[in-house]
């Protein structure tokens, strides 16, 4: 801020200390800023101007700050110029400035030197310059020249595969195949263009690989987090049951406890009664036998029954007390047999989690084999068949014969769904005959009979023909590259969301994939586009073995 304020003292008349807004001179060759800014003599017809205070040279003087000023400040802005096109040790130096090398703008392949912005000036102006093929700054524009007889090489030798000059083709390259650089140059460039290509094409199936593998992920830890929810639940249950179980247990232990102690404790009372009896008729005949007048012992000597044996007595003897001891055998034969079936189940539980497969796409291993074990024995629904269509004896074929109504059929397509629903992992192939393809599908039962798979929420659909595929749910449509086949494998795990559509050759091709939540069983389906075709639900058991 200082050093502003003392550039605009520079600026400044002398006298009202304004800046000099709109300078004019005066007798005195000096100058005012602004006339009103100062105190005049406004006498009518005569102004009388301040004093100078500069001597008469130094108002001029003002002047030549001022042109100093701005001759400093357009050195300053040429300076900085000159800095930032100089050429640094990262760039390409005009091959044409002396002194100071600056930056090139371009590079000149006919000349082979580049130019600075003003050296290049040439070949926008004169005629045959501009011919010259411009392009990039180039460090490499030597290595044009042939090393040997110091001339541009245009010559491209197919035979050494090296770019060679005119004189080389006369030496050391006589007889070879050559060809100008140019041509060879665009045979190179339609290799390339075709390599990119390939290259786009190779990114385009790794992106969609990418895709599918997360996909997969997700997929994964769905099933993943379901199937601990769903086995916390059971063993939760099962814990339950044993819980109830015992507590059951223990309360009938009780129960039968309190009931045989009441009982024991029933008898024990009346041996007592029979005891006290006892003792009381013992000391009666005990006083009597000491009785030492033998007329009054006679008289009060009773009649002696026999002593009868205790019923209680008795039933001690004959029946034992009933003790706990078989209870707990019983448990423990309860508890081995479960650790049986507990060992066994786990057994079955570990295969089970070992065949735990995560299905990639190519290029990873996808073999035939590893979906037989999923294989779906499905036959279609007669009731679905539209009119068009007609089902072989074994229900597996649908071709374009006529067929009765039905009002249960499909009214306005040529289609056709399964029997079986679909719940679980499964595995099924159709293959096309007659020619035209067709539609696999799988939907849901409730389907609209008049609606056409994949045009609709509630199918998923696969529209083959003898040149491409398309995908088709929900209305929209998406492209399917890969092999065409005349057989189609599709590969389901409802409870994971996974529906895969494969190409079946010699090879298995993942054609679509598509991963959501099924909300309903579903239900195979196939439709035909032309009344030649036919569709067949391949029998799959077999190939197993």
């Amino acid at each position: 801020m200082a050093q502003t304020g003392a550039q605009l003292e520079k600026y400044s008349c002398s006298i009202c200390l304004d800046l000099l807004k709109d300078p004019v001179t005066i007798p005195c060759r000096g100058l005012m800023s602004q006339l009103g800014s100062c105190e005049l003599d406004e006498t009518p017809g005569l102004i009388n101007y301040p004093p100078c205070v500069f001597k008469p040279t130094c108002c001029l003087s003002l002047l030549s700050v001022v042109v100093e000023h701005l001759c400093s400040a357009a050195e300053m802005a040429q300076r900085v110029q000159l800095f930032h096109s100089s050429a640094g040790p990262e760039d390409v130096a005009c091959d044409v400035c002396e002194e100071r090398k600056r930056k090139a703008v371009k590079s000149c392949f006919t000349c082979l030197a580049s130019y600075c912005e003003d050296h290049l000036q040439p070949h926008h102006d004169a005629p045959p310059l501009k011919k010259h093929k411009l392009g990039n700054p180039s460090k490499t524009l030597q290595d044009n020249i042939c090393s040997r007889h110091d001339e541009v090489m245009k010559i491209f030798c197919r035979t050494d595969q090296q770019c060679i000059c005119y004189l080389c083709t006369m030496e050391e390259h006589k007889g070879h195949e050559t060809v100008p650089a140019a041509a060879e140059r665009a045979e190179k460039q339609k290799e390339l263009q075709k390599y990119r290509q390939q290259i786009h094409q190779r990114i385009q199936d790794q992106e969609k690989d990418v895709k599918l593998l997360q996909q997969e992920v997700e997929a994964i830890n769905v099933s993943a987090d379901k199937a601990v929810e769903d086995s916390e639940k059971i063993f939760t249950e099962l814990i339950r049951l044993l819980q109830k179980r015992s507590s059951e247990v223990k309360q009938q232990i009780r129960s039968q406890q309190e009931t045989e102690v009441s009982r024991v404790k029933d008898v024990r009372k009346k041996l007592e009664q029979e005891i006290t009896e006892l003792k009381r008729k013992d000391a009666e005949l005990e006083q009597l036998s000491h009785t030492e007048d033998h007329t009054q012992f006679l008289l009060n000597y009773p009649s002696l029954p026999a002593l009868s044996r205790s019923k209680h007595s008795s039933s001690i003897n004959i029946r034992p007390l009933r003790h706990f001891e078989d209870v707990t055998a019983a448990v423990t034969e309860s508890r081995d047999k479960l650790k049986g079936v507990l060992k066994d189940t786990w057994t079955n539980i570990s295969k089970r989690l070992t065949e735990v497969e995560v299905l990639l796409s190519k290029p990873y291993s996808v073999t035939r084999f590893s979906f037989l074990k999923y294989s779906q024995k499905v036959t279609l629904d007669p009731n679905t068949v539209n009119k068009n269509l007609s089902l072989s004896e074994s229900n597996r074929m649908a071709e374009q014969l006529p067929y009765p109504d039905h009002p249960d059929r499909f009214t306005q397509h040529s289609q056709v769904l399964t029997r079986e629903s679909l719940t679980r992992r499964c595995y099924w192939e159709v293959e096309w005959g007659g020619g035209g393809g067709g539609v696999v599908a799988v939907s849901y039962k409730n389907i609209s009979r008049k609606g056409q798979f994949g045009l609709n929420d509630k199918s998923w659909s696969l529209f083959c023909t003898t040149d491409k595929y398309t995908f088709k749910h929900n209305s929209i449509e998406t492209p399917v590259p890969g092999p065409v086949s005349s057989r189609i494998g599709v590969y389901l795990d409802h409870r994971a969301g996974i529906l895969c559509f494969y190409s079946v050759s010699k090879t298995m091709t993942l054609l679509h994939r598509v991963q959501t939540t099924f909300t309903q069983p579903l239900h195979a389906g196939v439709g035909l586009f032309l009344k030649s075709a036919s569709a067949e639900f391949i029998e799959l058991n077999s190939l197993k073995k």
